[in-house]
């Protein structure tokens, strides 16, 4: 899959952007806060329909102006095909594929594959269980419409639980007839993230040791009380029923999974350095393009944000080497250090190559020496 083409209008602090882009590499140069995270963040916002930086969708649109637009035009195999996302303000998000609009955001997952390395990615490592869960959602919902599908079903049932948790209502029938749903989505999910990280840790090792230049060996575990105990959802339940009656929230299920992040069996959060965070966070984003590169059969676009910084000189090369082989795409990268991108131009030569200065929201392109 490649994006040929971008067209931004009022996308945050970017007020009119037009870029015919590189099948290759696309690099982007400019000091902090000039616009190049919020470009490859509109990329990401066309794949996803939502920002990478989280927040409400108003905070897309340029300050003092009433609607955003992000256009892009995708090759993928022999078609071409336009995306077209907007929003005035006060009103939805809507996302057209060609001239048809899509009455449901989460019908586009997947179908345009994308992966997006950031320093935000910190908090894989050192955030909350639900940011790893976030994360965990987002790659397998890319490649399982069924998991998906499970996934809003859950939560929908979820939120029907705690209401009536809330409300101090105690007919077993209504909480039978939710938990029911619940239980059976549950089952789909808890198989599917299980199956994923016993997958993602074998592509992870691989990445991890090729990026640090080491053998430490890094692990993931699902940490799930279904998949530790093999009992159903239904059955946890009714064992916390009683808590949960006083405590006004379902304590159990998959809403509390989390995944354990480890280096030679020590937790990451307590003991890795700032480099082996770093490495392992990159590793993490290109196991996850290895991933779905496999099961979607289409090759991601690949966003790299910064991630050079805070990185030693040997870990810089062994990324480099990673990103200018044959195994990736289409790839976006930003950076405030010309260096790095002129070593990426050497290794990968001028024609392959595009490099814009980037500078309070506007894009002018630098040739290559």
């Amino acid at each position: 899959m490649e994006l040929q083409k971008l067209t931004l209008h009022n996308f945050k602090n970017i007020g009119e952007a037009e870029l015919e882009l590189s099948p290759k590499v696309n690099c982007f140069l400019g000091n902090n806060g000039m616009g190049k995270s919020n470009l490859l963040d509109a990329i990401y916002t066309l794949s996803f329909c939502r920002s990478y930086m989280g927040g409400i969708d108003r905070m897309l649109i340029k300050r003092d102006e009433p609607f955003m637009m992000v256009k892009g035009i995708y090759r993928r195999g022999v078609s071409t095909e336009e995306l077209t996302l907007g929003m005035t303000d006060g009103q939805r998000k809507k996302l057209k594929r060609g001239d048809k609009e899509y009455g449901r955001l989460s019908n586009h997952i997947g179908k345009f594959p994308l992966v997006m390395a950031a320093p935000q990615d910190a908090v894989l490592i050192n955030g909350t269980s639900e940011e790893r869960r976030r994360w965990m959602d987002m790659v397998i919902s890319q490649s399982d419409a069924n998991y998906l599908d499970s996934l809003i079903r859950y939560n929908r049932l979820l939120e029907q639980r705690n209401r009536l948790l809330r409300d101090g209502i105690s007919d077993p029938l209504l909480f039978e007839s939710v938990e029911t749903g619940m239980d059976m989505a549950a089952q789909v999910i808890a198989r599917c993230r299980q199956k994923w990280v016993e997958r993602l840790l074998s592509i992870f090792s691989r990445h991890y040791q090729s990026i640090a230049g080491s053998r430490e060996m890094p692990g993931l575990e699902l940490s799930s009380r279904m998949v530790e105990t093999g009992m159903s959802l239904q059955r946890l339940l009714d064992e916390v029923r009683r808590k949960d009656e006083i405590v006004k929230h379902t304590s159990v299920g998959p809403h509390r999974d989390d995944i354990v992040m480890t280096l030679e069996g020590m937790p990451m959060k307590r003991t890795g350095s700032q480099g082996q965070c770093k490495s392992y966070t990159v590793a993490l984003r290109f196991a996850q393009f290895e991933f779905l590169r496999e099961s979607s059969g289409l090759t991601p676009l690949l966003l790299l944000d910064d991630i050079f910084d805070k990185l030693d000189a040997r870990r810089v090369e062994n990324i480099m080497e990673r990103v200018t082989s044959s195994d990736f795409g289409q790839i976006f990268i930003t950076d405030t250090n010309r260096k790095h991108l002129d070593e990426i131009v050497e290794r990968i030569g001028v024609s392959n190559f595009k490099l814009w200065n980037v500078d309070n929201g506007n894009f002018t392109p630098i040739i290559a020496e």
